[in-house]
């Protein structure tokens, strides 16, 4: 297995809020995306993303990224056309109000060992939805259980692999021998949208992770496709971007 990242520098036309970032780069690269016709079409054939982006660094301390300033971000695939399209796509992206991609450099990285994964930016599982059909995320405060995470990310992996590469899990044990909240409160992703010509503005709940895998094969393959692809949902609005160190 081998993932395909870019690594961005992006000149800022404007201030953006750590809050509204997620929104803006996510944007900016579905933009990038829907200017090649069959990359926008494999996309929507998609019913998950084969792609993941982590947030601007490095951040500042009043939470505010600052206009005429440049800044890194990392998106990843298991998809190489993907990232090489891209990697040309995101320069062409120019009359976007916020930012500009002024380089990027593409790295090939071959699956290897994961002693860790960390995640960069929230982890977003979906729950039930309430009595009003309000959509709630897995959280320790409501659901208490971290065992119940600690299945949906199980599923959630699975149904990549399958998805992405043909394979089945047949084995039902759960690729994570260790997992820890790194956070006291649930972390957030902010995105708008629109409806009825009224503009929304959307919040996800999520945690970030510190997790220990197995060292079984099926374990560290879908540790490695985390990388590729995120942790969790929301991967397309910056959801699960995760770090691995190695043995």
């Amino acid at each position: 297995m081998t993932l395909f990242e870019l690594k961005c520098e992006a000149y800022l036309k404007d201030f953006i809020e750590l809050k509204e970032s997620f929104d803006i780069l996510s944007k900016y690269i579905n933009f990038s995306i829907y200017q090649s016709k069959k990359l926008d079409l494999e996309n929507k054939d998609k019913s998950m993303n084969n792609y993941c982006f982590g947030n601007f660094y490095p951040t500042e301390s009043d939470r505010i990224y600052k206009k005429d300033k440049v800044y890194k971000f990392v998106i990843r695939s298991i998809d190489k056309e993907l990232i090489n399209e891209l990697e040309i796509l995101l320069y062409q992206n120019l009359n976007n109000k916020f930012l500009q991609v002024i380089n990027v450099e593409k790295k090939d990285i071959k699956q290897y060992f994961i002693k860790e994964l960390y995640s960069a930016t929230p982890v977003i599982v979906s729950d039930r939805r309430d009595s009003q059909g309000k959509q709630l995320f897995w959280s320790l405060y409501y659901n208490g259980d971290i065992s119940s995470l600690q299945k949906r990310l199980q599923n959630n992996l699975e149904k990549k692999l399958k998805q992405f590469y043909k394979e089945e899990v047949n084995d039902s044990n759960s690729f994570i021998q260790e997992i820890e909240l790194k956070n006291e409160k649930p972390q957030s992703i902010y995105f708008k949208t629109t409806k009825n010509s009224k503009e929304k503005i959307v919040r996800l709940i999520g945690n970030k992770l510190r997790i220990v895998p197995n060292k079984d094969e099926i374990s560290q393959k879908l540790a490695f496709l985390s990388l590729a692809v995120g942790l969790g949902e929301k991967s397309s609005l910056g959801g699960g971007f995760c770090f691995g160190r190695g043995a």
